[in-house]
């Protein structure tokens, strides 16, 4: 796939952004990789592969070079100078790297080794990071990163053959019920939740329909089903409307605030693939 013409200008206006945080590919000087979101190298790595760019272009090669160099021999990734390495930080560079087609790099499945390994035990993925205090929520997983994860091991061939991979898709699937907030992050299901989200960012409906499609374990599960029929009610004439959006994205034309979007569209076909 190459960008199509009428987003032409959207890439010219991320390019524009490229040097904004102090160095190139979007990062500051000392490479922080996911400062100054939504125009930050992991961002706008999505970005411009959700617009079309081929992943052997020079500029994501580039972009995925940044994330590689931060990769640590036990497979984590430290995507800041200073600071914890959290399990969040390792599971977005993975996330991204797999969509720019690294998802068989031999340092990516140490990378996935060493998820399964730390795996909560409720199946999803948290940080020791309380910023909410601790209360009794903060003892389960954030569904945030954990939806991330399953999106990154759909790459792979652990991909309906894993049983801790089943695991965390039930730890959503039960989150889709209670709706509370949980985690140390304190992801919820709520107003915001429900609103319609592109390009993906957010723990939000349409992300959650879409990563857990890629998943046996889900696909006829009424849970599943019943969130689906819930972001189906939001279509139009079939197609994605954007509901919620970064701000800084207004002016991109693949993703305006309140109109369809075709390439959310594309991403909701996708959907029924999956599901058959």
């Amino acid at each position: 796939m190459t960008v199509p013409e009428k987003y032409q200008a959207d890439v010219e206006a991320i390019l524009a952004r490229r040097y904004d945080n102090g160095a190139d590919y979007w990062t500051t000087s000392d490479k922080r990789l996911c400062k100054g979101s939504p125009f930050s190298a992991l961002n706008c790595g999505y970005l411009l592969t959700e617009l079309g760019m081929e992943p052997s272009d020079l500029l994501l090669k580039g972009i995925a070079n940044l994330f590689l160099s931060s990769w640590r021999t036990d497979g984590r990734f430290k995507l800041s100078p200073q600071g914890a390495i959290y399990p969040c930080h390792t599971i977005n560079a993975a996330n991204l790297l797999c969509h720019l087609g690294y998802a068989a790099d031999a340092r990516l499945q140490k990378t996935f080794d060493y998820l399964l390994e730390i795996q909560h035990s409720d199946g999803g993925w948290r940080c020791n990071k309380f910023s909410f205090g601790r209360g009794s929520e903060t003892e389960f997983s954030n569904p945030g990163p954990t939806l991330t994860a399953l999106n990154a091991f759909q790459f792979t061939n652990l991909l309906n053959q894993e049983p801790a991979l089943d695991h965390a898709v039930e730890f959503l699937l039960t989150h889709w019920t209670t709706r509370k907030p949980l985690g140390p992050c304190h992801y919820g299901i709520g107003t915001l939740f429900m609103q319609v989200e592109y390009p993906f960012a957010n723990y939000n409906i349409f992300v959650y329909v879409y990563v857990l499609s890629f998943y046996d374990r889900a696909k006829k599960d009424s849970r599943f089903l019943d969130a689906l029929g819930a972001l189906e009610a939001k279509l139009v004439d079939g197609q994605i409307i954007v509901e919620r959006l970064n701000r800084q994205l207004a002016g991109l034309a693949f993703c305006r605030k309140g109109e369809v979007s075709d390439l959310g569209t594309k991403r909701y076909h996708e959907i029924l693939r999956n599901i058959g």
